[in-house]
């Protein structure tokens, strides 16, 4: 234990705290315990710092809940790039950042860290969760709490798992058919799901959970080999002989240019078959003293298709080779088409102990860890089974690698005459996380080890909170938290080649303050500052990588992102509901950005520091149960943004542009009737306004493949409960089987059918 750990330690035991554990601790449970779920629910006791949002597993299920992320769907100014179904890259993109932007989406299961920093388009390990043990999913806006890492300057999601208060079970089993026609290849693709729980309580004070899951998904076309023309309308000239072929189609790409599409490539169509288990399980050994620990286990096999629309004059599939279409001789390569395979398997553990006085000091003390037992993605023709001239195939691997937490934190909670005067709520804490990526690439003919790329990254932090209850009706907030981050071990191989990069050391300190103003029982008013520092990650740093279908450049000096963010929010409760409306303002120094060029092969992305991005904008959200008609309720939210460049000396054409994928204008809108206690139907509205893909804001045509085009999306639901706690129901998604885009295609219409069966009670 190194020296910051023991000095943590000492400041809680020292407190009185006798340490105990749920993973972010103590401090944590009570913000969550605080946000309001409904307009309905008792106004919190306790301030939080943050604006926020929450559902809980009832109201998730008038909505059609496929996987874990799909309970974000309908929460206030969020985007979640859900590609199909069985995409392990669900991204979250949120007020002021994009889905090119993972590491400002936070998620935290129990509180266990699920965020995965390893891969620079990697989404939280959402696959860690069955759908059927979430109790409740609440959101975090900004960095307005010192409790949470830098990487809070985006969103803060957590999930809460169900924990038992008796004996309980239930089983569920949801299966969905999509139709999707785009570019000639029409087709359905189905699925199906079983998830089931099974948790107990027993007199000692044990309890345990088991939890498991398994998905088998075929998802739509996602990507395609494209040729664009330039600006003069001219394709590139290729000359030689070439194979006259039919159905090859011509549109414009989203920069307003001629394209070519000749199929589906980059393992397109993923066929996947995951399946997940989870065993839970704590002990109380006092009144005022618990113990949990878990171990989920996640496996992945995938094999990806693509699809050519290339014929040749006898009808016959055509991959490769110079063509001729439409007059136009274009020359395809050999690695365009290529087939891939992928075999996960993940392990996450975590052990707590904690502290439960109703007051005075409490503590918690937690370790996590998430390992990548196996992780191989074969790519390429095996045996030469490809045609003439294929590369061989390469085996790209993360085996040994992940990330692990530790936090040991104190909360002090007041009681009437105490020695704060019964005004001070404190939370006192230490952080640490360390990433490891080793991530190889071999020849799979010759075994030979042709690329590799490696790094560590580990983040410190300490942090305190005070919330002081200045009057009966004012309550003040103030927090800092400072980091030490350090980037070391980190390198390239190319061949022999093998470049070493030195170590860094950076540091941060980051205030927070938040002045709440109860003006009576239907009134609060809070004003939220704070900033929040980001450092790169592992793969931003190191991960600069040439495969057969990507070539990445990585940028090892990348500056930290430092947010200076603004909230001010006004939130009205009626009889009938709450409203809310948020002005802020996120003014991000160094932003980090990702940008991807689909299409060209191989697929080209370059990591690098923006200088200055500012984001202003209004949020607002309600719910309302009409006391007229009971059976009717409504949830609902719009936002405006309006995210510009600021500054960007690496790139001055940008500036004053429009930063990518933010939308200007973002809501949704869900009504659920209940005629019946049986009976429940709901319709959703989910919205998503302009916005941009590129720095250069130059994709003037944004409702095509490659462009990140505006949506308006139905979504309907309806269930039938039985006497015998069955519940039958059939929803869709996309019910106008609209077609939009993020870069990638979303999904069509979809089409589910679903059947749950539960139990609560004595054994």
């Amino acid at each position: 234990m190194d020296t910051r750990t023991k000095l943590a330690t000492a400041v809680l035991l020292s407190a009185g705290a006798t340490v105990c554990a749920h993973a972010q601790g103590v401090a944590t449970d009570k913000l969550i315990d605080a946000i309001t779920v409904t307009g309905l629910r008792e106004r919190p006791g306790v301030d939080v710092p943050n604006t926020t949002a929450s559902k809980t597993a009832d109201e998730l299920r008038t909505q059609n809940l496929f996987n874990p992320e799909d309970a974000l769907k309908y929460l206030p100014n969020l985007t979640i790039r859900k590609r199909y179904i069985g995409d392990r890259n669900a991204l979250i993109g949120g007020r002021s950042f994009s889905t090119l932007q993972p590491a400002r989406g936070l998620v935290f299961m129990d509180g266990y860290l699920l965020s995965n920093f390893l891969g620079r388009f990697d989404a939280p390990r959402w696959n860690m969760v069955a759908p059927e043990e979430i109790e409740r999913v609440d959101v975090l806006y900004g960095p307005y709490s010192a409790v949470y890492p830098g990487n809070s300057i985006g969103t803060t999601v957590a999930i809460r798992t169900r924990r038992p208060s008796d004996f309980e079970t239930s089983v569920r089993t949801t299966a969905f058919s999509e139709h999707f026609d785009e570019y000639g290849l029409d087709d359905d693709y189905n699925g199906y799901q079983v998830s089931g729980y099974l948790g107990n309580r027993f007199d000692n004070g044990a309890w345990f959970t088991l939890a498991a899951n398994r998905q088998d998904a075929t998802g739509h076309p996602m990507q395609y080999y494209t040729v664009s023309a330039n600006a003069a309308g001219q394709f590139p000239t290729v000359t030689g002989a070439a194979t006259p072929v039919t159905g090859v189609r011509f549109d414009s790409d989203p920069q307003g240019r001629q394209r070519a599409v000749f199929g589906a490539n980059s393992g397109a169509i993923d066929h996947t078959i995951q399946d997940q288990v989870k065993l839970r399980g704590g002990y109380a050994f006092t009144d005022w003293l618990e113990a949990e620990g878990f171990v989920s286990m996640w496996r992945n096999d995938t094999n990806n298709e693509n699809r050519t629309l290339m014929r040749d004059a006898a009808g016959n599939e055509v991959w490769s080779g110079r063509v001729i279409a439409d007059g136009i001789t274009f020359n395809i390569p050999t690695n365009a088409f290529l087939p891939s395979t992928r075999k996960e398997e993940h392990r996450l553990w975590g052990t707590t102990l904690r502290t439960t006085r109703p007051d005075g000091w409490n503590g918690s003390l937690v370790y996590s860890r998430y390992d990548i037992l196996e992780d191989t993605l074969v790519e390429g023709y095996r045996n030469g089974s490809g045609p003439a001239g294929s590369p061989d195939p390469t085996n790209t691997e993360r085996d040994g690698t992940g990330w692990q937490t530790f936090e040991v934190q104190g909360v002090y909670t007041p009681f009437a005459d105490d020695w704060t005067g019964g005004r001070h709520t404190l939370a006192i804490g230490y952080h640490r996380n360390e990433y490891e990526l080793d991530n190889p690439v071999y020849n799979v003919t010759s075994g030979a080890l042709t690329q590799n790329v490696f790094g560590q990254t580990r983040l410190e932090a300490l942090y305190l909170q005070d919330e002081w209850q200045l009057a009966d009706r004012w309550a003040l907030t103030l927090g800092a938290r400072y980091e030490e981050w350090s980037a070391f071990d980190g390198g390239q191989r190319a061949g022999t080649s093998v470049v070493s990069y030195p170590e860094r050391n950076d540091s941060a300190l980051s205030p927070k303050a938040s002045l709440a103003y109860t003006l009576n029982d239907d009134w609060t008013l809070r004003l939220s500052a704070g900033r929040g520092v980001r450092f790169p990650t592992v793969p931003e740093l190191f991960q600069g990588t040439s495969t057969a279908g990507t070539i990445v450049v990585n940028d090892p000096n990348l500056k930290p992102e430092r947010s200076d963010s603004v909230d001010f929010t006004v939130e009205r409760w009626f009889s009938w509901g709450k409203l809310r409306a948020s002005l802020f303002q996120d003014d991000v120094r160094d932003s980090i950005f990702s940008q991807t060029n689909i299409t060209v092969t191989p697929n080209v992305t370059n990591v690098q520091n923006v200088d200055r991005v500012r984001t202003r904008g209004i949020e607002t959200a309600f719910s309302v149960a009409l006391p007229t008609i009971e059976s009717v309720s409504f949830d609902g939210s719009l936002a405006y943004a309006r995210a510009r460049i600021l500054e960007n000396d690496n790139y001055p054409v940008s500036v004053g542009n429009i930063w990518p994928r933010v939308p200007d204008w973002r809501g949704n809108l869900q009504a659920v009737w209940r005629p019946t206690d049986q009976w429940m139907t709901s319709l959703g509205i989910r919205y998503s306004g302009r916005m941009y893909n590129r720095l250069e804001n130059d994709d003037i045509n944004p409702d095509t493949y490659g462009g990140v085009s505006r949506f308006t999306m139905l979504d309907a639901r309806v269930a039938y409960t039985m006497e015998n706690n069955i519940e039958l129901a059939l929803g869709v998604d996309n019910l106008t089987d609209e077609r939009a885009y993020q870069s990638h295609p979303y999904a069509g219409r979809t089409a589910f059918v679903e059947a749950r069966w539960s139990f609560e009670g004595t054994r």
